[in-house]
């Protein structure tokens, strides 16, 4: 009886479609399912946020300068009487935007590099491989410490520094992805489709894009949202340092570094615990998800 609902249950999985699938799978996660929760409270807080909030980013009131948590301010005010709450949204805006844009590059980069080397093999691979494996000798974070101080010294404005930053934390991060699609381009080469795509004289190009690149897009989904994570911490991490998104372009960063004056850390937590909360849950939601999806999308995990 027992076997005969198993079967019953994977004809019913293979009427399914691919993404439903999935979908279905990750409804069984419970961490994955509280970080996807986390994050979309999170994007809504970001995105929606600023257009309810009676505060814009740079509303200054200055009866209320450096002023503890109210009714009037949730999180207080800084320093010169901005609202903290306020540009607590704001700033996960820069944050969140920082992370999937420089994702987006790893992306671009990561995936068409490594197709190429694992498909055309010989010269060309030799030639990007060698290339990633410079890439991975760069110590990743002193060197983002170094080209954010040049940006500094060529007095890059704050506007245009955060676009910078979001393609120097992605041109920087597509090693590990370019090593993973290439591997996995070199087993699915072989395969029979392939053989099918051969005999029907399709371009590279084509064979490249419309066949081996889907088959690879599990892994590419589940590398993508766990670099999220990582992007939104190493801009936090620059930003702290001065080398980031610059003021007074609000980030999660640079509202943290009002922590490295004494007097704000006794006396103002409002100013630095908050966005230090909006990291931690930022991230162990993504890293969560990121955990569920690679679970749901394993096609070993079949039953």
């Amino acid at each position: 009886m027992e076997a005969k609902l198993n079967t019953n249950k994977i004809k019913e999985e293979k009427i399914l479609s691919p993404t439903r699938i999935v979908w279905n799978r990750l409804k069984k996660n419970k961490l994955a399912i509280v970080g996807l929760g986390i994050l979309v409270f999170m994007l809504l807080f970001a995105i929606v946020g600023p257009y309810i909030s009676p505060y814009k980013m740079d509303t200054l009131d200055l009866v209320n300068i450096s002023a503890a948590p109210s009714i009037h301010h949730w999180l207080g005010t800084d320093e010169v009487g901005r609202d903290s709450f306020a540009r607590l949204m704001y700033a996960g805006r820069i944050s969140l935007a920082v992370g999937f844009f420089a994702v987006i590059v790893e992306i671009v980069l990561g995936s068409i590099l490594g197709a190429i080397a694992g498909f055309y093999g010989g010269l060309i691979d030799s030639i990007i491989m060698r290339i990633v494996d410079i890439f991975l000798c760069i110590p990743f974070l002193p060197i983002l410490m170094a080209l954010g101080a040049l940006m500094s010294d060529l007095k890059v404005r704050p506007e245009n520094k955060m676009f910078v930053v979001m393609f120097i934390i992605g041109a920087l991060s597509w090693p590990g992805l370019c090593r993973l699609v290439r591997a996995q381009i070199l087993s699915l080469r072989e395969q029979e489709f392939m053989q099918a795509a051969e005999a029907l004289g399709l371009k590279d190009s084509r064979k490249i894009l419309r066949h081996l690149l889907p088959n690879t897009l599990a892994s590419i989904i589940v590398t993508a949202t766990l670099g999220i994570g990582g992007a939104i911490l190493t801009e936090s991490t620059l930003s702290f340092l001065g080398l980031g998104v610059t003021p007074p372009t609000p980030s999660w960063g640079t509202l943290i570094q009002s922590v490295q004056n004494m007097y704000v850390l006794q006396y103002q937590p409002w100013n630095w615990i908050p966005p230090g909360v909006c990291i931690l849950l930022t991230v162990v939601a993504i890293n969560l998800l990121g955990d569920g999806l690679r679970d749901a999308i394993d096609p070993k995990l079949k039953k």
